[in-house]
């Protein structure tokens, strides 16, 4: 029985991990920065159009709450989501990561451009 239950912990680890993971990457950053401690904050800072200097209030007792609560906001407002999508990413995030990470939600901010696609860009072919 307990074999199982690690299997199925496990299992649910992995995906919130890659639902994490795809959510960054709808977003213009890393996937792989959802595994790295206090780096994942800092680049949902930048996903969610905060300032960087709120890493800082994720150290101050009480504070580190409310940061949360509008750092979720500010994520679910930028895929277009509302306050019950934030509510859900406080309380069952579990859940509503990998919804977010692998649903048709589309991140609504500045994606960083790689420079691929700018020869396809119509409107820089028109400059030339």
């Amino acid at each position: 029985m307990e074999v199982i239950g690690l299997i199925l912990y496990l299992a649910v680890v992995v995906v919130v991990i890659a639902g994490m993971w795809k959510t960054f990457v709808k977003a213009g950053q890393p996937g792989w920065a959802c595994l790295v401690p206090f780096y994942n904050i800092y680049v949902m800072t930048k996903i969610a159009d905060k300032p960087a200097w709120w890493i800082v209030l994720f150290f101050i007792p009480i504070a580190n709450i409310v940061a949360a609560v509008m750092l979720f906001h500010g994520i679910s407002t930028k895929f277009g989501k509302g306050v019950g999508f934030t509510l859900g990413l406080l309380f069952l995030g579990f859940i509503f990561f990998p919804i977010l990470g692998f649903g048709d939600a589309q991140y609504q901010g500045n994606v960083v451009n790689d420079g691929y696609d700018d020869i396809l860009d119509d409107n820089k072919m028109e400059a030339l």
